[in-house]
């Protein structure tokens, strides 16, 4: 676990320094939105069992596809997943939602952490914060992991935001454009 911990931490950091330079070349393709988020769950996989976390995927009826880069993609969805499972001190129940507007795709990810206060809500996306959390002691992280998110969120064109609420848990929402090609299949 701690070489999974320090190897992705690593991988956050050059990544972060990438996105600093303006180097980040993301390599895009067409991608099913939905296996992207069930990869992630995949990937997520054992820490959700050590936690007994519930991960309920509720996505749109039809496959929604994104023009994006797959691995960053993914990352995105790992990084909340990741977040939503250490900031519950409770058993983790995570929900996965994709809906339609318009020309976009809007992914709603939900937790029943421990919330964030308005005041830290607005800071949350900037690289090296990290919330305070008081009496849970546990959690480790160096604050890149949002920033990475939000970082990754824009280069596709898309935004990211959060709804939560302290002791309520958390809703981030994520819109992305949808992959015009799909209207021809």
């Amino acid at each position: 676990d701690e070489n999974s911990r320090l190897g992705s931490l690593v991988e956050k950091v050059l990544q972060s320094a990438q996105i600093d330079r303006g180097e980040l070349k993301l390599a895009r393709k067409r991608i099913n939105l939905h296996k992207a988020i069930e990869t992630a769950v995949k990937k997520q996989e054992m820490h959700l069992k050590k936690r007994n976390a519930l991960v309920d995927l509720d996505f749109v009826s039809k496959e929604i596809y994104v023009n994006a880069d797959e691995v960053h993609l993914t990352n995105i969805f790992i990084n909340l997943l990741d977040n939503a499972i250490k900031y519950t001190k409770d058993q983790p129940v995570i929900g996965i939602r994709t809906r339609i507007l318009d020309n976009k795709v809007i992914i709603d990810i939900n937790d029943n952490g421990i919330g964030i206060s308005k005041e830290n809500q607005k800071r949350i996306f900037e690289k090296l914060y990290r919330v305070p959390t008081g009496n849970l002691h546990n959690v480790k992280g160096f604050g890149l992991g949002l920033s990475y998110v939000k970082a990754i969120v824009e280069e596709h064109n898309g935004s990211i935001t959060v709804n939560s609420t302290l002791g309520q848990g958390s809703t981030f929402i994520i819109e992305l454009e949808i992959d015009k090609l799909e209207e021809n299949e």
